[in-house]
Formats: structure tokens, C-alpha cells, sequence
């Protein structure tokens, strides 16, 4: 299998050089772009095509924020972006998750966290992080309309399940074991509810169910 891409955005070169020495070090991971401001992270992801961007929160020229907003929006296969932060419980990090950012990443975590989450959302197989995400939509999120949106009525049964499953956290194949089905079902059940939200990955789809007051947060 080819190595996960990954392009490193963040406005301290050290912590850019500590990012790419420990992801370097990994088999099957290879850094292949560098930016120091949110203008050089939309250029370069742009130019390098990378499958994973580590995009720090406040930089110089635009923040990872309307960097996120730009690479998603106007990118054909845009790569999974993940939002490095210092404090997870940020009205930033929640922007960003709502700007389509798949994840987030503390710049305390351990090597090895880094490591996981790198291929955690490569895979698109779970959620970083579920409970903070849980939190921050608590905190932040807006309130819930009235009326739930017209795609929760179009989930059937299995998929509204698999979505209140993903919420907590759970891998396709630990969804399989709780709803006692196969893991290329549940795979399936994904696809449908990613359709269905309208959303591109299942980070996206779970906070488009606590946005909509389908999921309380609470």
C-alpha cells in the first residue's frame, strides 16, 4: 500500500520539524509539504496533493480555519484536514469541525497519539475523540431547530442506529459487533448516512446530527 501523504501547517518552524521527525520516522507515513501561514496551507496542499493536513488553528494572512474553508471548498478529493490546537475546549476547534475539518489533535499529545490519529483518519474508520467533540458541541454548538432536518427522515432504522454508534466513537467493525451484523454492512449503513447528511466524512455527519438536534450532546 503507498504511504499517507501528509502536509504540515503551522507558523513555528520548530513544531513543524517535530511533527516531521516523528511522522517520517513511521512506516507507511511520509511528510510532503510544509506551510508557515494559512495562505502558503492552501497553495501547498494545492500543489502537493497531500492525503492528510496537520493545520494549526492561528496563523499569519488566514487562519486554519478559512484555510480549511478554502481547501475543502475548492479542492475535487480535498484531503482530511485535522486542526492542531492547545486547547481542546476552543470555540476554535468547534469552527473548524463545522468548517469540515475531520478531527483534532492537542500539540501536547504524545508521539504515539499523533501517530494514530494520523492514521485514524486516514482511514476514516472512527472519530478522534468523540467525547470532546460530544463537549464541544454542548458548549458551542447552535441551537436545534424545531424540526429535525429532512434527511433524518429519509435514514432507515440500521443507518439512524449506525449514526448514534459513530457518534459514540465506535470502528465499523465494533458497530458490526454491537448490531451483531458484518463489517461490510455497516460499511455500507456509512456510505448511505454520508450520502443522506450530505456530508464527507462521519466527523462531518456527527456533528451535522448535534447541529441538528438529532444526537443531544448532552
Amino acid at each position: 500500500m503507498s504511504a499517507v501523504r501528509i502536509a504540515l501547517a503551522d507558523d513555528e518552524g520548530m513544531v513543524r520539524t517535530a511533527l516531521r521527525v516523528i511522522l517520517d520516522a513511521e512506516p507507511g507515513l511520509e511528510v510532503v509539504g510544509e506551510a508557515a501561514t494559512g495562505a502558503e496551507a492552501v497553495s501547498m496542499v494545492r500543489e502537493r496533493r497531500p492525503d492528510v493536513v496537520l493545520m494549526d488553528v492561528r496563523m499569519p494572512e488566514i487562519d486554519g480555519i478559512r484555510a480549511t474553508e478554502q481547501i475543502l471548498g475548492t479542492m475535487d478529493a480535498p484531503p482530511r484536514i485535522v486542526v492542531v490546537t492547545t486547547f481542546e475546549n476552543d470555540a476554535y476547534v468547534y469552527d473548524a469541525l463545522r468548517a469540515g475539518a475531520s478531527g483534532f489533535l492537542l500539540k501536547r499529545a504524545a508521539a504515539e497519539e499523533l501517530v494514530q490519529a494520523v492514521r485514524l483518519v486516514a482511514s476514516s474508520d472512527s472519530l478522534l475523540f468523540p467525547a470532546a467533540v460530544r463537549s464541544l458541541a454542548a458548549e458551542y454548538g447552535r441551537r436545534a431547530p424545531a424540526d429535525l432536518p429532512a434527511w433524518a427522515g429519509r435514514l432507515t432504522e440500521r443507518e439512524a442506529e449506525v449514526l448514534r454508534l459513530m457518534a459514540t466513537g465506535l470502528t465499523n467493525a465494533e458497530i458490526a459487533g454491537r448490531m451483531g451484523v458484518g463489517a461490510a454492512t455497516v460499511k455500507t449503513h456509512v456510505a448511505s448516512v454520508l450520502a443522506k447528511t450530505g456530508v464527507r466524512d462521519r466527523t462531518q455527519a456527527v456533528i451535522a446530527a448535534y447541529e441538528s438536534g438529532f444526537i443531544s450532546p448532552r
